[in-house]
C-alpha cells in the first residue's frame, strides 16, 4: 500500500499528475481521514475536486485512525500537523511501500523512523523513467511543481537533469 500526505496529494492534483499516478501504481493508495479533510473540506479548488473525485471513485481509500499515544508522540516529537502525523502513524501500523510526503518535518520523521518515502518530484521523475509521460510534458509538470511546491533550487535542478536525460 501507498500512503499519501496532503502536501504530496495536493501537488499531484495541482500538476494534473494524480490520475496517471493512481492508474500506474498497482497498489492500494490510502490517506488518513485528516488528510482528506485538509485536502477537500475547506476549499472548492480544482485540486480539491480532483482529490474528492478520486476518493468517491474509491481509487483512494480513506482510513480513520485513533489518535492514541503514538500519534501524540510523533506529532509532538517532530512538530507535525495532524495530517502528516496520521500518515506516518498509518505507515507505521501497516506494510506501506512508501509514504508520499513533501513536508520537511514529515520527511525528517520518515528518515528517523526508517519509513520509505517519496515526494511529488520523485513521483514525477519515476513516471518519466518508466515512460509513462513524455519528456516535454514532464518538464512542464516540473515547472508547475516548482511554482506550487517548496523545493530548493538544487532539488529542481537535479530533477530537471534527470527528466532531460530520460527516455
Amino acid at each position: 500500500m501507498i500512503i499519501l500526505d496532503a502536501s504530496t496529494l495536493i501537488l499531484l492534483a495541482k500538476t494534473e499528475l494524480l490520475d496517471s499516478f493512481l492508474e500506474s501504481v498497482g497498489q492500494k493508495v490510502l490517506i488518513p481521514d485528516e488528510v482528506k479533510r485538509e485536502c477537500c473540506e475547506a476549499k472548492k479548488s480544482l485540486d480539491a475536486l480532483l482529490i474528492g473525485k478520486a476518493v468517491r471513485e474509491k481509487r483512494i481509500t480513506v482510513k480513520r485512525l485513533k489518535k492514541g499515544r503514538l500519534y501524540q508522540k510523533i506529532r509532538g516529537d517532530f512538530m507535525l500537523g495532524k495530517g502528516e502525523a496520521e500518515a506516518i502513524v498509518l505507515a507505521l501500523s501497516g506494510k506501506a511501500m512508501f509514504v508520499g510526503i513533501d513536508d520537511r518535518n514529515g520527511i525528517n520523521a520518515c528518515k528517523l523512523l526508517r519509513l520509505p518515502f517519496t515526494t511529488a518530484i520523485n513521483i514525477l521523475v519515476r513516471m518519466r523513467e518508466r515512460g509513462l509521460i513524455e519528456k516535454e510534458v514532464a518538464l512542464a509538470k516540473l515547472r508547475a511543481l516548482e511554482r506550487y511546491g517548496r523545493y530548493g533550487d538544487s532539488i529542481i535542478a537535479d530533477a530537471r537533469t534527470r527528466l532531460e536525460g530520460g527516455k
